[in-house]
């Protein structure tokens, strides 16, 4: 198989490539969502962060709020898990 290339430089050549490439390139990146890693907290780091004693944390998740996952005895809570939990105020309250 033999390609031909009539009247074309080098240079035209290359410019054209290159901006196929970019347009593949640029709709790629518009469509890439990299995927975030999980984040953990453990009771006491989820205590301090909301400034609630532990036995809240044990209560909330006894009562459904929080969904503690495990391995042996210890005891961690999806990040993502706790953002979907949090609720907007301004939707609750009317006044």
């Amino acid at each position: 198989m033999t390609i031909q290339l009539i009247n074309i430089t080098p240079e035209q050549l290359k410019n054209e490539i290159t901006k196929e490439v970019k347009i593949y390139l640029d709709e790629f990146v518009s469509n890439y969502k990299p995927k975030q890693p999980n984040e953990y907290y453990t009771r006491k780091e989820l205590s301090e962060l909301f400034k609630v004693d532990i036995s809240t944390i044990h209560n909330w998740s006894k009562s459904g709020k929080l969904k503690p996952k495990g391995i042996g005895n210890r005891v961690y809570f999806l990040k993502s898990d706790i953002e979907q939990c949090l609720t907007d105020l301004n939707t609750q309250y009317h006044g």
